[in-house]
C-alpha cells in the first residue's frame, strides 16, 4: 500500500473532505491534471457569454464550449486515476500525471459517454426536483472515478456507482452538500477583487474606475467569470473526493483498511495485531451480518479451494501449501476463511477475475501465521505454568522472619466505674467552657479597610474613571472640530486660485455652470455628443460645488463626489445614474447619440436649474 492504514479508515463527510483537501495541498499532480480542463471551460464559457451579450451567432461558441466540457471530463478521469494510484500504489513505479493521462486516454470512449450521461442526469434530476435531488441522489459524483475502473456499462453509470459505494452512499450526499461552500468562495473572490482595485486606486493612484464598474455583481460577464473561476478552483477537490469516496466504499465493504494495516505490521511484532485483526473479521468481504460462532465450521474448504486453483491454473506448490494451512485451521479460523473463499468464488465465477486469487493467497498466508502464533502462545503458556510450579517448591521459598514476641506487662489497674467516667466527662466539658481563648480582634488597619488589597482596588477604580473621562473629552473635541470643518466646507465657494483655474481649462470651476451647459449645447449641435456629455457633467459638478453639496477637487474621482454628496437625498439616484452613464461614455468609449445626450440633459436639468446659494444668504 502507498499510504498508511490510518489514511484508509472509514470516514464521515467532513473527514473525507479534509483528507481530499490535504491530498490536493500535498501534491501538484492533481492540479496539473484538472486545471487545464477548468481553464478551457472558463475560456469557452466567457466566449459564449460575450456572444450572447453582443447577439453574435452562437454555433461556434457553443461548439467550443461542448469540446471544452468533453476535455474537462478526460482530465477529471485522469485526476481520479492519479489519486487512486497515490493512495493504493498498485504499480511498481511512482504515479505520475503523464501515466494517469495515458490511462484516461485509453478509456476515452467510456469517459466521453460518462460526460454525456452525467450532464443529462444532472440536468434532468435537478430540473425535475427543483434542486432537491442533491439530497438523495449523489452517488454519481464518483462517476469519472468509477469509469476509470472499467466495471459495468457507461449507460448504467449511476447503478454502478451505487454498487461501488455501498454504505458510503450517505457519505456521498454529505460531500455533495459540503461542496455548496463554493458560494462562499465566490463571494470572497468578489470581495478580494474589489479590495485590490480600491488599494490600487488609493495607494498607487491608478485610475481603475472602469475596472471597478466591470467588477460589479450587476455585470453578467463578471458573474460568469466568478462562477467559472470558482468551478475551476474546486476541480482538484472534486477528483480527490470522488476517489476517496470509492476507497471508503471498499473500506466499508471489503475491510481494505484492515488489510492495509496487516501488510504494514512488522514481521516479529505483529502477533497481537494479527489476532486483533482476525477478531474484527478481517477477511469478511461485506459488512453483512456474520454467522454465529456456534455454527460448525465448513468441511468442504479444501475441495472448493482446489476447484478455484484449477480454474485459475494456480501452481502446484501453492496448492500444497494451501492444503496444509486449511487442514491445520481451528473452527473459528475455518469460518473466517470460508467467508473469504465465498467472496473469491463470486468474483471468479461472476466477473471471471482471477486477480481475486491474490487476496485468497494473502488470507491463507495470514491464517497460517495465526495458527503458528496460537501454537507458540500455547507453548509459552505451558512453559510459564511449569516455571511457576518449579518456583513454588519449598527450596525456592524464602523463610519467613520470626516474629519477636514481646511479653506484655501485666495490667494490675482496675477499670473505671460508671461514676468515675461521668466525673471525667463533666470535668472536660467545664474545662472547654472556661478555657481562655486568644482575642480574635483583627488589626486596626484591616478593620478600617485600609489594607493593600483595598488600596489597590481604589486605585484601579480611579484610573478607569480618569481614562473614561479623557476618552470622553477627546471624542467631544473631535466631533466639535468635525462639525466646524463641515460648516466651513459648506461656506467654501472655491479653494483654488485663479492661476490654477487658468492652467486647466477643463477644470469644472474654470467656468460657471451656465457656461458649461452652453458649451455642451454647442458641442451637441456639431454632433460631438460624447464631449457634450462631458460638458454637462462638468456643469453639474460646478453647480454642486457652488451649492456646497460637494467639494470639487481634480484629484478625486466621480464616485468620490457621490460618496461625499451632501445635497438633497432625492438627487442621489439621479447623480449615481449620471455618473454611471458618464463613465461608460467617456472612459468606456461607448458611442453616444442624440437621444443619449437628450436623456443625459433631462437627468441633469433638475440639479442645474436650482439657483446657487450665495455665501451672504448662507450667513
Amino acid at each position: 500500500m502507498a499510504v498508511s492504514a490510518l489514511e484508509l479508515r472509514p470516514r464521515g463527510a467532513v473527514a473525507l473532505m479534509d483528507a481530499a483537501l490535504r491530498l490536493c495541498v500535498r501534491g501538484s499532480g492533481v492540479w496539473a491534471l484538472t486545471l487545464p480542463g477548468g481553464v478551457l471551460v472558463t475560456a469557452a464559457l466567457l466566449h459564449l457569454t460575450d456572444a450572447v451579450a453582443h447577439r453574435r451567432p452562437l454555433a461556434l461558441p457553443a461548439l467550443l464550449f461542448t469540446l471544452a466540457w468533453l476535455a474537462r471530463g478526460l482530465f477529471q478521469g485522469a485526476a481520479c486515476h492519479h489519486v487512486q494510484q497515490l493512495l493504493l500504489g498498485q504499480g511498481p513505479e511512482a504515479p505520475t500525471a503523464w501515466a494517469s493521462l495515458r490511462a484516461a486516454l485509453a478509456r476515452a470512449p467510456s469517459l466521453l459517454c460518462a460526460v454525456a450521461y452525467l450532464l443529462v442526469f444532472n440536468t434532468v434530476t435537478l430540473g425535475a426536483t427543483l434542486g432537491l435531488a442533491c439530497l438523495f441522489l449523489s452517488s454519481h459524483i464518483v462517476g469519472y472515478a468509477a469509469t476509470l475502473q472499467g466495471r459495468g456499462s457507461p449507460l448504467d453509470l449511476y447503478g454502478q456507482c451505487s454498487k461501488l459505494l455501498g454504505p458510503a452512499k450517505l457519505t456521498a450526499i454529505g460531500v455533495r452538500m459540503l461542496m455548496l461552500v463554493q458560494g462562499l468562495v465566490l463571494l470572497n473572490l468578489h470581495i478580494a477583487a474589489n479590495a485590490l482595485f480600491y488599494v490600487g486606486r488609493k495607494l498607487l493612484g491608478i485610475d481603475l474606475t472602469f475596472a471597478e464598474r466591470f467588477a460589479s455583481l450587476d455585470n453578467p460577464a463578471w458573474d460568469v467569470f466568478l462562477v467559472a473561476v470558482t468551478f475551476t478552483l474546486f476541480e482538484p477537490l472534486r477528483a480527490a473526493s470522488a476517489s476517496l469516496l470509492l476507497i471508503d466504499g471498499r473500506v466499508r465493504q471489503e475491510g481494505l483498511d484492515l488489510l492495509a494495516a496487516v501488510q504494514q505490521l512488522p514481521v516479529r511484532k505483529s502477533a497481537l495485531g494479527l489476532l486483533v485483526l482476525l477478531g474484527m473479521n478481517l477477511l469478511a468481504p461485506t459488512a453483512q451480518a456474520q454467522p454465529k460462532e456456534s455454527s460448525p465450521p465448513p468441511g468442504d474448504l479444501v475441495p472448493r479451494v482446489e476447484l478455484l486453483a484449477e480454474a485459475c491454473e494456480w501452481d502446484e506448490a501453492a496448492r500444497e501449501e494451501w492444503r496444509r494451512t486449511l487442514t491445520s485451521l481451528g473452527p473459528a479460523e475455518a469460518r473466517k476463511v470460508a467467508r473469504l473463499v465465498r467472496s473469491v468464488e463470486a468474483e471468479v465465477e461472476e466477473n471471471e477475475d482471477c486477480a481475486a486469487m491474490d487476496r485468497l493467497d494473502e488470507g491463507l498466508a495470514l491464517a497460517a501465521s495465526t495458527v503458528e502464533l496460537e501454537r507458540q502462545r500455547a507453548d509459552a503458556a505451558s512453559a510459564r505454568t511449569r516455571a511457576r510450579d518449579i518456583l513454588a517448591r519449598p527450596e525456592f521459598q524464602e523463610p519467613a522472619p520470626r516474629a519477636e514476641q514481646e511479653e506484655a506487662p501485666a495490667d494490675d489497674t482496675v477499670p473505671d466505674g460508671l461514676w468515675e467516667r461521668f466525673v471525667k466527662w463533666l470535668a472536660k466539658i467545664l474545662d472547654e467552657l472556661f478555657r481562655r481563648r486568644p482575642d480574635p480582634t483583627p488589626p486596626r488597619a484591616e478593620a478600617l479597610g485600609l489594607g493593600g488589597q483595598a488600596v489597590a482596588n481604589a486605585l484601579v477604580v480611579l484610573l478607569v474613571t480618569a481614562a473614561l473621562g479623557v476618552l470622553a473629552v477627546v471624542l467631544w473635541r473631535a466631533f466639535r472640530t468635525r462639525g466646524k470643518a463641515d460648516e466651513g466646507a459648506r461656506l467654501e465657494v472655491s479653494s483654488q486660485s485663479a492661476a490654477t483655474l487658468a492652467a486647466d481649462p477643463m477644470n469644472a470651476l474654470s467656468r460657471a455652470p451656465e457656461g458649461w451647459a452652453h458649451l455642451a449645447d454647442e458641442l451637441a449641435a456639431r454632433g460631438e455628443y460624447r464631449e457634450a456629455v462631458r460638458g454637462l457633467y462638468l456643469a453639474l459638478l460646478s453647480r454642486l460645488h457652488h451649492q456646497g453639496a460637494i467639494h470639487y477637487d481634480p484629484r478625486l474621482s466621480n464616485w468620490d463626489y457621490l460618496r461625499q454628496f451632501r445635497g438633497r437625498k432625492e438627487w442621489v439616484p439621479s447623480l449615481r445614474e449620471l455618473t454611471l452613464r458618464f463613465d461608460f461614455a467617456w472612459y468606456g468609449h461607448l458611442p453616444v447619440g442624440m437621444q443619449g445626450y437628450r436623456d443625459f440633459r433631462a437627468l441633469c436639468a433638475p440639479m442645474l436649474s436650482t439657483p446657487a446659494v450665495t455665501e451672504s444668504a448662507r450667513a
